[in-house]
């Protein structure tokens, strides 16, 4: 197979980038029937860096249609695919995506780039929403070849290497407009995915300048990780000659029979010692929209409050928040529990923080509830962390005896550090009426957000506003029009504690409250299901 790969310059205007685009349509027209495949940078549409969404629209109308016909045309003409990668629009978004052109001419594949970058979301508004949702490896069987595809931000998720080679490809096309990686570090990316995936990387990027020490580095790589071909900071086509189905194997072991790497490395995997991703995974805090439904102390109306049944049936139902409040004991563990006292909800007394946790693991928290939980045990932070971290977003009201003075912080840098051993800060946020323990908490820990709450208290978005914080937990009926109105203003969140009631949930969600607490879940949920997605 001859593989034809193509490095294009970079520019610094929408202007400019027309000369870059009359210089790859007509690399194009000098392509012959000789190739058996041809493949193209990212944004071959856009070699330029859009400085807003505006640009961006301009650029696709003035390149993009050219582009892609130019390509169709290319595939036909030479007989083989033509994997170009350029904005697609589409019900009036555009979405970074590689168009797979037959020999005919016509599209048969489009691979959406898994992980666009913070600047294609919040500066271009790229189409995103898939990247959240599950999704096996986009792969296309062409010919006999199996194509994987890779977009340039995409090569640096190693996660993802494996899932790609379990699907067994011939080849993985790299469309890359990287330009902070020196060549060195570009060629070692590109071997560690051609020995993951056990495929054959063909990787296009931009050149920046000749003699820039970074960008460029367009490549052909071999799954055993040699270099076939490469350029440096040269533009134009260059041939890469292979056989696509020539396979990489290595011993299974020691003195074990050879074998693809992938399915070495499938042999010994074991669960749970990666950072936290797949089908059960959800957006963030920053991205899951609003408005939200969440789970006050877990579905407390179908299981005792902050329980493990509490949390998982209302996770089990789709809910997007879950509240629980967390205390440190006599001896340093961080446990889930509401009250100060025991007294209310299991068959103990005194204080929980006068407790070790060997003396809160011998009592009974579930018969106060009800019979059918006799013999539950109290739940510490880590438990809740290791079963749903990344699950559900997790409002964590941290409790103290005092509501005035900072907290011991080692129980919040306990805390802290039980969030990071499971790789939840983007899915917490923390809720307190404890104006030092705010203070605390943002000098400890500056990216968890917090929240503000407190109880009878109609200056509460002042204090949100005073301390720099940017959501409110209201409770009603301590608040109104004018303190949402101001709080929108200043670009302040708002829970609003509580409602168990569909009527009062939805007059909530009209006055432009974000996210509602409930006892009862399911109720809420159902009643709101045309407009909490």
């Amino acid at each position: 197979m001859k593989a034809y790969i193509y490095q294009s310059g970079f520019y610094d205007s929408l202007e400019s980038a027309a000369a870059g685009e009359d210089a790859l349509i007509k690399a194009l027209d000098s392509c012959d029937e000789s190739a058996d495949l041809i493949v193209l940078p990212e944004s071959a549409d856009m070699p330029f860096a859009p400085a807003n969404r505006d640009e961006y629209v301009q650029a696709y109308e003035k390149y993009t249609c050219r582009l892609l016909k130019k390509a169709s045309e290319t595939a036909r003409r030479c007989a083989c695919p033509v994997f170009v990668n350029a904005a697609d629009k589409t019900d009036g978004n555009y979405a970074n995506t590689t168009f797979m052109f037959d020999k005919h001419g016509q599209v048969i594949g489009k691979y959406l780039k898994q992980h666009l970058t913070p600047g294609e979301v919040s500066k271009l508004r790229l189409e995103s929403s898939y990247t959240y949702e599950y999704s096996e490896p986009y792969v296309i069987d062409y010919e006999g070849v199996r194509y994987a595809f890779l977009t340039c931000y995409d090569f640096y998720f190693y996660e993802l290497l494996s899932f790609i080679g379990r699907k067994k490809p011939d080849i993985v096309i790299g469309c890359a407009q990287q330009r902070s990686d020196t060549h060195e570090a570009a060629r070692i990316n590109a071997r560690f995915v051609a020995y993951n995936t056990g495929a054959y990387v063909l990787r296009s990027g931009v050149s920046l300048a000749p003699d820039s020490r970074t960008a460029g580095s367009s490549m052909a790589v071999a799954p055993d990780g040699s270099i076939i071909t490469e350029f440096e900071n040269e533009t134009g086509f260059k041939c890469a000659e292979f056989d696509p189905h020539s396979k990489y194997l290595k011993p299974m072991g020691f003195m074990n029979p050879v074998g693809l790497h992938s399915d070495y490395i499938e042999k010994g995997r074991r669960p749970w010692k990666y950072r936290a991703a797949g089908s059960a995974i959800i957006p963030d805090n920053r991205t899951l929209p609003y408005p939200r439904i969440c789970a006050h102390r877990g579905f407390s109306t179908v299981a005792p409050e902050n329980s493990m049944p509490a949390f998982g049936a209302a996770i089990a139902l789709g809910a997007q928040e879950i509240e629980f409040d967390l205390w440190g004991t006599a001896d340093g563990e961080i446990v889930s529990l509401h009250d100060s006292t025991l007294d209310r909800v299991s068959d103990g007394y005194g204080k929980v923080y006068e407790k070790t946790l060997k003396e809160l693991e011998e009592l009974d928290f579930g018969s106060c509830f009800s019979e059918k939980f006799a013999g539950l045990r109290i739940v510490r932070f880590e438990d809740i962390l290791r079963k749903y971290a990344g699950h559900v977003v997790m409002n964590v009201h941290i409790k103290d005896p005092d509501d005035h003075s900072p907290l011991d912080e080692v129980i919040l840098r306990r805390i802290i550090a039980l969030i990071d051993k499971y790789d939840n800060r983007r899915y917490v946020y923390f809720m307190t009426s404890n104006t030092a323990m705010l203070e605390q908490l943002g000098r400890l820990a500056p990216d968890i957000a917090r929240c503000v709450g407190e109880r009878e208290h109609f200056e509460i978005v002042n204090r949100a506003i005073d301390l720099g914080i940017d959501r409110v937990q209201l409770f009603k009926p301590y608040f109104n029009e004018e303190m949402i109105a101001k709080a929108k203003a200043h670009g302040i969140i708002l829970n609003v504690f509580y409602a168990d009631d569909p009527a009062e949930a939805r007059r909530y969600i009209d006055m432009g409250i974000d996210c509602i607490l409930t006892n009862d879940y399911l109720r809420i949920k159902n009643a709101l299901s045309d407009i909490v997605k």
